[in-house]
């Protein structure tokens, strides 16, 4: 009769626990999974070193990407006090610097036009997207949330080919995957009334 308590007790603990582990996961458990915000550089550099790095690119990475400088812009979202931004930033004034592509941010606006078009859920900034600098409405995201610069640049560069006729399916396939580092929100500071 204990034994059969025991097992009773033991099935009323297990029984709600297995259930919420069966369940499948809701889209918010998606997008904390795949956003992390970050307010300190410390939490930052830690996210980043769990970030593959691209190590393999195409023969003519730096000639393509030398040779488009002219057709393409990135385009950047930043708010004040995003170490992210800040992160990312800084890496695409190198790539700038190297390849001789235009850099420049946009507002949080556009970016919000810019994500609802392409049926993307805004997540925080940064957000990084390559266009056309002859069509603004020909966009495509190379980051969501800082990355590492080789990620970046490969990005960019599949960004320049699917724009010059590489299928969308064949080049989404080969891009890094976007990091969701992105910065924390703001604290909230008083109380709300």
């Amino acid at each position: 009769m204990k034994w059969q308590r025991l097992l009773f007790v033991l099935a009323a603990i297990i029984a709600p626990w297995t259930s919420a582990q069966a369940r499948s996961p809701s889209r918010a458990d998606a997008m904390r999974a795949a956003i992390h915000p970050v307010a300190t550089s410390a939490a930052m550099q830690s996210w980043l070193a769990r970030v593959p790095v691209t190590r393999v690119f195409p023969a003519d990475f730096a000639a393509t990407l030398g040779q488009q400088a002219p057709l393409y812009i990135i385009e950047m979202t930043t708010t004040p006090a995003c170490l992210p931004c800040d992160d990312l930033w800084a890496k695409l004034g190198r790539f700038s610097r190297t390849y001789r592509w235009q850099v420049r941010t946009i507002s949080g606006q556009e970016a919000l036009l810019r994500s609802g078009r392409l049926g993307l859920p805004w997540v925080g900034h940064p957000v990084a997207w390559v266009r056309p600098l002859s069509d603004p409405n020909r966009i495509i995201p190379i980051a969501i949330g800082t990355d590492q610069p080789q990620n970046l640049a490969r990005n960019a560069y599949l960004a320049a080919k699917m724009l010059t006729g590489v299928r969308p399916a064949v080049g989404l396939r080969a891009m890094a995957k976007f990091t969701g580092i992105v910065g924390a929100p703001p604290a909230q500071s008083g109380s709300s009334r």
